[in-house]
């Protein structure tokens, strides 16, 4: 409630105070002046006792709107923190194309890796340096059934060959 309004209450309770006292001190010059009197006085209490409900009402509703604005600013304050989060969320969808990326590697890699030790490994040694030339798979085709006088239907596949060891210098 402003200042201009509870002055304004105020001065009506003072005068309908300063009323009643006068009233109850005064006699009335005739009897028809004194019921008329006593009419207005019952009037004006009766609006004084209305602006009294209001009154109350109006600090009722002043704390009411004191708890609704404590209300919001937790709200507030939570509605932050949300934002805050969705913000965090929305910056890890934009990594996502990323991550794909290295799920697929690591997924290849995974292969790669189970694949090895599925693999049946067969190592040659004491083969002269550079000897396969250019193709170590055709040279192991044509060198395996030579060397053990075996013949291999199907023919001999290999998923992977190569040279190791020691490399030549120069």
């Amino acid at each position: 409630m402003g200042a201009k309004e509870h002055r304004e209450q105020r001065r009506t309770k003072d005068a309908v105070r300063e009323l009643q006292t006068t009233t109850q001190h005064a006699r009335p010059a005739t009897p028809a002046q004194g019921t008329a009197v006593d009419r207005k006085l019952q009037e004006i209490t009766a609006v004084g006792r209305r602006l009294e409900g209001m009154d109350s009402t109006i600090c009722m509703l002043a704390a009411e709107t004191k708890s609704i604005r404590l209300d919001i600013a937790g709200f507030q304050i939570r509605v932050a923190g949300l934002e805050q989060r969705v913000s965090l969320m929305e910056n890890n969808l934009n990594t996502a194309p990323d991550r794909d990326h290295e799920i697929i590697t690591l997924g290849s890699k995974l292969i790669e890796l189970e694949d090895r030790s599925c693999r049946d490994n067969v190592h040659f040694f004491s083969f002269p340096e550079q000897l396969e030339g250019w193709d170590i798979q055709a040279f192991l085709c044509s060198t395996l059934p030579t060397l053990t006088g075996l013949t291999f239907e199907p023919p001999l596949e290999f998923q992977r060959a190569h040279w190791s060891g020691i490399a030549a210098t120069g």
